[in-house]
């Protein structure tokens, strides 16, 4: 049996976790799958996958060589690139992670316009306010907001995002707007828990950066129910720039406070494949980074 093969059923059952769902994801038959899995076993003398009726997950062992494994596939996927050379057509599949209101106001136009581009592209996107693990969950490209960590990844910058304090003018018509942070505490505030940012905000002042924990009237889980509550005129509310531009261009919110707002965050496009990345991948961070460095919301300037 190729051993090639071998290696990309089992990454993809490590990844789903299920033989059935690799197996529809392969379009290959179950016991294709399972035949694939258990000859890579036997060559390797090696206990991949514990298996068991509920659940399927890589063994300590599987865990290690499914990186190695992936190295393997995505060294031979660059030298065939090489070989097609960098006019290749993309082909395949690829899995895509951006945070929810992100992926879905910049992200899936990009991913629709990338899969209209090339027909033999097959997307996966998974929208999540959390930071997903690009390699323990099998994601080739990802959008991420904020300063990154010391990581393997490699990333390309796109753009700015600002902390923006917003209200609708009927709420200011009724309510004075703030000066300075501690003001809030006479405000009714809205506070989305989506990405972290709930229970305090960031503020700078003339000494520096200050931490002002805040008593939210109204929590919400998501940043579009935090948007609507300010919209209604309820109160108050704290959100990235980009999810309010809209709202702020048209003056159905307005900004408050910018002289102390916390420094912008970076937008990055990660992906973990190395140097040569395959020419799915290159073609899909060209394309959406075009998008991106030319969208005003994130490059105002």
């Amino acid at each position: 049996m190729d051993r090639f093969h071998q290696l990309k059923v089992y990454i993809v059952v490590a990844e789903e976790e299920s033989f059935a769902a690799a197996a529809r994801r392969l379009q290959l038959s179950p016991p294709a799958v399972t035949r694939a899995v258990a000859a890579l076993e036997d060559t390797l003398g090696v206990k991949l996958l514990d298996r068991t009726t509920r659940y399927v997950r890589a063994t300590e062992a599987g865990r290690r060589y499914l990186e190695d494994a992936r190295q393997i596939l995505a060294g031979l996927e660059a030298a065939d690139d090489a070989a097609v050379g960098i006019n290749g057509t993309p082909r395949g599949h690829l899995a895509v992670t951006a945070p929810v209101l992100f992926g879905r106001l910049f992200v899936m136009p990009g991913i629709v316009e990338y899969l209209r581009r090339y027909p033999d592209m097959e997307v996966a996107a998974m929208f999540l306010d959390r930071s997903v693990n690009l390699l323990e969950e099998g994601v080739d490209v990802g959008v991420r907001i904020g300063e990154l960590p010391d990581s393997s990844m490699r990333a390309l910058r796109v753009g700015n995002v600002r902390h923006l304090l917003v209200a609708a003018p009927t709420y200011l018509e009724k309510h004075p707007p703030p000066q300075v942070p501690q003001d809030l505490h006479k405000h009714t505030l809205i506070a989305s828990t989506a990405g972290g940012f709930g229970s305090s905000w960031d503020f700078l002042d003339t000494s520096g950066k200050q931490q002002l924990k805040i008593h939210a009237r109204l929590a919400v889980s998501s940043n579009d129910a935090a948007i609507s509550a300010a919209l209604a005129g309820f109160g108050i509310t704290r959100l990235l720039s980009y999810q309010v531009a809209a709202a702020v261009e048209a003056g159905s919110l307005k900004v408050l406070m910018p002289q102390c707002e916390p420094p912008a965050y970076p937008v990055h496009i990660l992906h973990r494949e190395g140097r040569y990345a395959s020419t799915k991948v290159r073609a899909f961070i060209d394309l959406l980074a075009e998008r991106l460095r030319g969208d005003k919301a994130l490059n105002p300037d």
